[in-house]
Order: C-alpha cells, then sequence, then structure tokens
C-alpha cells in the first residue's frame, strides 16, 4: 500500500485502526513495516499499539479529544471534570481529558494529548450517552449528573460537604436533581446517595444565590 491509497482510505477518519489496512493479500507484517515507516518519516502518529492518527499537512478532520479517548479504550465514557466541563457545569479548562472504563486505571500521554482513564465497577457504568462534537465526530460522554456522582465516588471523602461546595459549580439550572439522585440508586452503599441529597440541597442553594 502506498501513502496515496492510505490517504484515500483513512483520510476522513479523525483517527484510524491499523486493522482497516489488512485486506487482500497483504500481511501482517507488511502492514506493521509500513506504519513504522510512516510513523518514522513524520507521516502518520501513533496513538498507541493498533491507533493511529494522519499528521496534521494530510489530516482532513482535527480528532476531537473526546472521541480520541473513545478509541484509546473503547469500554470508556468521557466523564469526570472532563464532562462537568463540557457540560459548562465547572468554569476550569480541563487539561487532560478524563473518563471513566471497566478496565484498568492508567494515563496515556499521547501526540494528541493527555488521557486519564479511572476503574468503575462494571455495574456503575452507566449513566452517559452518544453526543455529536465538531465535523460530525460523535463520542459517549457522561450526563452531568453521572460525571459528578462519579467524581464523587473516585474522591477520597468526595462526599464531604466542604468538597462538594469546592466544585465551584455553575449553570446548576444544567443539572436535573431528580436524575441526580436517581442514579445515585445505581451506586452500591449509602455514601453515594447521602452525597447526591446534600448535593441537590446545595444546588438550590446555588440557584437562589444566582437569582
Amino acid at each position: 500500500m502506498t501513502f496515496e491509497q492510505l490517504i484515500d482510505l483513512v483520510g476522513d477518519e479523525p483517527v484510524f485502526s491499523s486493522s482497516l489496512l489488512r485486506s487482500g493479500s497483504v500481511s501482517d507484517a507488511q502492514v506493521r513495516l509500513q506504519l513504522v515507516r510512516w510513523t518514522k518519516t513524520g507521516r502518520i502518529k501513533r496513538l498507541r499499539r493498533g491507533l493511529y492518527t494522519l499528521a496534521p499537512p494530510y489530516r482532513k478532520v482535527e480528532p476531537h479529544p473526546f472521541l480520541v479517548a473513545n478509541r484509546l479504550r473503547p469500554a470508556s465514557y468521557v466523564s469526570l471534570q472532563s464532562a462537568l466541563a463540557y457540560h459548562g457545569v465547572i468554569p476550569e479548562a480541563v487539561p487532560v481529558t478524563m473518563s471513566v472504563t471497566t478496565a484498568r486505571s492508567e494515563r496515556l500521554d499521547t501526540p494528541l494529548g493527555s488521557f486519564g482513564f479511572r476503574q468503575v465497577r462494571r455495574a456503575y457504568f452507566f449513566g452517559y450517552r452518544q453526543v455529536e462534537l465538531e465535523q460530525g465526530q460523535h463520542a459517549f460522554v457522561a450526563r452531568p449528573e453521572k460525571a459528578l456522582l462519579d467524581l464523587i465516588y473516585l474522591t477520597p471523602q468526595g462526599d464531604d460537604e466542604s468538597h462538594l461546595r469546592e466544585l465551584r459549580l455553575q449553570n446548576v439550572e444544567m443539572i436535573d436533581t431528580g436524575a441526580l439522585q436517581d442514579l445515585a440508586r445505581g451506586f452500591a452503599g449509602t455514601k453515594i446517595e447521602r452525597a447526591a441529597q446534600s448535593l441537590a440541597s446545595l444546588l438550590t442553594e446555588e440557584a437562589y444565590e444566582e437569582l
């Protein structure tokens, strides 16, 4: 396969898997050799084993960090501070795209940015949906209520009222307190349900302060 053929094949894809190149009589060894060569010459960028993106001069679509996160770890969805910032619920820009996964926790530093994955039990893997991003890209992203609960669950003493206030939540009308408490029931134990009740009260207080 020539590089021109590669562009024809994956030019409209923000990122691509090496498995797309394994067709016909092309062997795995040939595919690996070509990928190594194109990486060394700077024509493509390796994100992790088996996942690549075209370098900027050849790239037609700029990969969105949320799509990249989903592709780096298929069993994941964007959550925590990244989802909260996306929904406009916290003011800070988040330098590391954070996701929740059922696999082990890890951080990946790639040519397209840094990505963090935090492990949760399979039973807690819910409360997300597919959203449309720029240039027709899509990714699985936590609802704002679930992103808050994931953050509380994964933060030591995350249910303390002092910690909840430190989140400096904004645009609180984006958070459905009923959905927040419904989602909290999906977690085992009382910590998350108790935190959801405290958070619902805090959100009501914050809403009045904004009036």
